[in-house]
């Protein structure tokens, strides 16, 4: 089934690398201030759940366009048709096709394919986390100070920005570099193949990370809400590490002042 789901993506990917060359600015919308959405992701979404349906028909569906919406199943796809759409429009790499399938209290499957970098990740419960054939783990880092840490600036600035700036002048120096790539999914998949050590946003929507959790915990990582819950599948606020700063990074974030917590 993974590998099904694989194929579906890289398909799909293909499609969007053709598109973005044709993309005019007055193809582009904005479904909130600066959160972009484009004729291709409505249609990345329709192709994904068409060829979803075939491999298995009563599966329900999450979709981030909302093209497709069924809750009346045990399983669910759980589809980001285009995780990073800001770069997309902008020509600016790296987005993804992000798939995953989930019961009622785990993520089963996911799939995220890097387009630009032709990089599909992926991983089964049990089976291991994968990239392109080859097998992936997180890294051992356990020193704050040397990891090289993720932190995203969502587009819901009024809201995000107090966090937001916190966050960066408190890790900015403490930890040994930040990085932003503007795709959730890839940002959770670098942890998970070893080349960021941690990543910490709030406010995601389930799309933009179920598929790309898959694959962060069978590659040996952890991920938890920011008071350290591990019921992390229903929510937005998550913190990803490869397990051994996982800590260290749940100790930096309780010395975030309640009112910016509460943002």
């Amino acid at each position: 089934m993974t590998e099904k789901v694989c194929t579906v993506a890289r398909k799909v990917g293909a499609y969007q690398k053709r598109e973005q060359a044709k993309l005019r600015d007055e193809q582009v919308e904005q479904k909130h201030s600066h959160d972009y959405v484009s004729y291709v992701d409505k249609e990345s979404e329709r192709m994904i759940v068409a060829q979803l349906k075939e491999l298995l028909p009563d599966a329900g569906f999450i979709t981030e366009e909302g093209t497709e919406s069924r809750h009346s199943s045990s399983l669910y796809w759980v589809v980001d048709p285009l995780d990073g759409t800001t770069n997309y429009v902008h020509g600016y790499h790296s987005y993804a096709v992000c798939i995953g399938l989930r019961d009622a209290h785990e993520v089963l499957l996911g799939v995220v394919y890097d387009v630009c970098l032709d990089e599909c990740f992926y991983a089964w419960k049990g089976g291991g986390a994968w990239l392109n054939g080859r097998r992936i783990h997180t890294n051992s880092q356990h020193d704050i100070t040397q990891a090289l840490l993720g932190i995203e600036l969502p587009y819901d600035a009024d809201d995000y920005r107090p966090t937001g700036l916190h966050l960066i002048s408190h890790f900015y120096g403490l930890c040994g570099g930040i990085r932003m790539n503007g795709s959730a999914a890839l940002a959770i998949c670098n942890v998970a193949s070893g080349r960021f050590d941690g990543w910490l946003e709030r406010g995601l929507g389930l799309w933009d990370h179920t598929a790309a959790s898959a694959v962060l915990l069978e590659a040996g990582g952890r991920i938890t809400r920011y008071d350290g819950n591990p019921d992390y599948i229903e929510h937005g606020d998550i913190i990803v590490s490869n397990g051994t700063i996982h800590q260290a990074l749940l100790d930096e974030i309780r010395k975030i002042p309640n009112e910016q917590k509460n943002r």
